[in-house]
């Protein structure tokens, strides 16, 4: 009976959990959870804030109308000028950032491995992480618009040039991060039956990644909406509606909410925060769309 008891009373011994462990357990869970609301808080009252200032005017003028020929004190104006151009730039910003910053991090993962270029290509993508955005604005007024004289006047697409330039290394090291996370036994399959590396880049290893490479594209997408120092720079400010990105001034919600912030009128304050609901909106909407695709063409979906 004792060779039999004595394995099940060392079972019992390390199954238990000492009171002094519970404690501790319990005290870094609550830990967890009060930070988890200690983060919560300034989220949602930067949430609240907007929506309750700026469901004021978030009514069908606000989307149809233009800021052409009203003043700061009449109540009437919207932001249809600056909602197409928002969408306009952004657009164009996306299609020149991301499959630069895509094919510059399937190198870095896929091909660079720990090459001197891949080191220095990192090197620049650290650096350019932390540029300040009117240095960007900066550099696209003194070379396109200055140096080059390209353009006469600010237009839409210097601005999205702009835009770029803070929009590619956050996407680079987002899909570089993601690409990591993909299995190497998905890969050597893929090279066993004579696939070769480029087919089982677009066919095996950016498909796995899709998901997190379209959460890394959507989180630049709402750092570079935001951004107002670099098109004030290189677009100026209009009120008048301009759905042409390479003629002349355009207008954008960050320029729009600038302006109208700036305004002692009550009026002008409220389109202001409407402006800002709309592009929180917009972002949000953005963000669904792509959780959607990403779910669609995700490996396994069909």
């Amino acid at each position: 009976m004792s060779a039999v008891s004595s394995p099940a009373k060392r079972t019992s011994a390390l199954g238990s959990v000492s009171s002094g462990r519970k404690v501790k357990d319990r005290l870094a869970q609550a830990l967890v959870y009060l930070a988890f609301l200690l983060a919560l808080i300034p989220l949602v009252s930067v949430l609240w804030t907007v929506v309750t200032n700026g469901i004021k005017r978030l009514d069908a003028t606000f989307f149809q109308f233009s800021m052409n020929g009203v003043t700061s004190a009449d109540a009437g104006g919207g932001a249809y000028h600056a909602i197409i151009g928002t969408l306009e730039q952004v657009l164009i910003t996306s299609l020149i950032a991301v499959p630069i910053a895509v094919l510059t991090a399937v190198y870095l993962v896929e091909y660079g491995a720990n090459g001197r270029l891949a080191r220095v290509i990192s090197f620049f993508v650290d650096v350019m992480t932390g540029i300040p955005s009117i240095v960007a604005g900066l550099f696209i007024l003194a070379m396109w618009l200055l140096t080059l004289g390209i353009m006469k006047e600010g237009a839409g697409f210097a601005g999205s040039l702009a835009l770029a330039i803070l929009m590619i290394p956050t996407v680079v090291r987002a899909t570089e991060e993601m690409l990591k996370l993909v299995p190497n036994d998905l890969r050597e399959a893929s090279y066993a039956l004579g696939v070769p590396r480029w087919r089982t880049i677009c066919f095996v290893v950016l498909p796995t990644a899709l998901t997190g490479i379209l959460t890394g594209v959507m989180l630049a997408v709402a750092r570079v909406m935001g951004e107002t120092a670099p098109l004030l720079l290189v677009i100026g400010f209009t009120k008048a509606i301009n759905t042409s990105p390479f003629e002349g001034p355009q207008g954008s919600l960050p320029t729009f909410i600038w302006d109208q912030a700036g305004d002692s009128n009550q009026t002008a304050i409220d389109r202001a925060w409407t402006a800002a609901l709309t592009l929180i909106l917009i972002i949000m909407l953005l963000n669904i769309a792509a959780r959607l695709v990403a779910r669609r063409h995700r490996p396994g979906s069909r």
